[in-house]
């Protein structure tokens, strides 16, 4: 099977380079009915819109395929994105933007469904976990809370290990990317964990590309609490397949006939290759170089390649 060939170092098959020939760009588009796009480094970089984007996915709507916006980025709501979409001038529904906050909200209430009250949620994240935990009226302490912005105290000790600092309602700790990380929050993310709460992570990205450059990722807020409590997240973002599988529940499409569009081997190519399917697009905007996945020796690698995403036009 590709999925198994691609993945294994020293494949003897490469990827297609498809920046400048059009006839192998259109014969690509056409074997795929959906396309299921990574955000950040294939469409934009922070704030910076990459060359014909709105132009490149106007086109593949005109050709009547289906696209899905599939993001690791947990510190935006599904609303978010869609907003963020209109400003960059990409037409796009919330119902076509699936990310890292929202898989994990559908796993606590659809898969776990812990019994209330014992079902809280103490979140290390950015205000796109609370939104997406709110849709689906699952309750959640830490946070954006003001409160946890502050430096740790000597009480502070005393009362997490007496548990009067703890609320024993909550039963899962769940990790993102969190902008205001403190020795507070992780201690009591620890303590939980101590206690006994299941550990989850919206995604597990080592870094975050934002205005042409990489900044620390999801991975790195999970980091200390891994160390600290010697236990691993299940991650809910991509390459994890408890996300494909959420994407395939809720969107209803054929693997076989679908395309994953990202710039990160580790996560966006790996999360196709190892959910079966038909093909991986690598773009060179984001993460990733082509000397990760070309030669000797490489591990995963995409079905095809361009320089950029607006090189799909031709």
């Amino acid at each position: 099977m590709q999925a198994v060939t691609n993945l294994v170092t020293g494949a003897s098959s490469g990827p297609q380079y498809l920046t400048g020939d059009k006839p192998a760009i259109d014969a690509f588009i056409a074997k795929f009915d959906v396309f299921l796009f990574d955000c950040d480094g294939v469409l934009w970089s922070g704030d910076h819109l990459f060359p014909l984007i709105p132009e490149t996915i106007a086109h593949l709507r005109s050709l009547s395929k289906r696209l899905i916006f599939v993001t690791n980025n947990s510190t935006k709501s599904r609303a978010d994105y869609a907003k963020k979409f209109h400003t960059m001038g990409i037409p796009c529904s919330e119902e076509e933007v699936f990310g890292s906050s929202y898989s994990a909200a559908i796993y606590i209430s659809r898969i776990m469904r812990l019994e209330p009250p014992k079902n809280r949620v103490y979140v290390l994240g950015e205000s796109g976990v609370e939104q997406e935990l709110a849709s689906e009226s699952i309750p959640f302490c830490g946070g954006t809370d003001p409160l946890l912005r502050r430096e740790m105290l000597p009480e502070d000790f005393k009362r997490i290990a007496d548990g009067s600092l703890l609320d024993d309602d909550v039963a899962i700790v769940l990790t993102g990317l969190d902008y205001h990380p403190s020795y507070l929050k992780y201690a009591l993310g620890m303590a939980y964990l101590r206690r006994g709460a299941h550990f989850l992570a919206t995604n597990t990205d080592s870094t975050l590309p934002s205005a042409g450059t990489l900044f620390p990722g999801a991975g790195a807020t999970s980091a200390p609490l891994v160390t600290a409590s010697g236990k691993q997240p299940l991650a809910l973002g991509k390459p994890g397949q408890a996300m494909m599988e959420a994407i395939e529940g809720k969107f209803a499409f054929e693997r076989a006939r679908a395309c994953m569009v990202g710039d990160r081997l580790d996560t966006d190519i790996r999360f196709g290759i190892e959910g079966g399917l038909g093909g991986t697009l690598c773009v060179l905007t984001g993460v990733s170089r082509k000397e990760e996945f070309l030669g000797k020796g490489r591990g995963v690698v995409p079905s095809a390649y361009v320089d950029s995403l607006g090189d799909l036009l031709g």
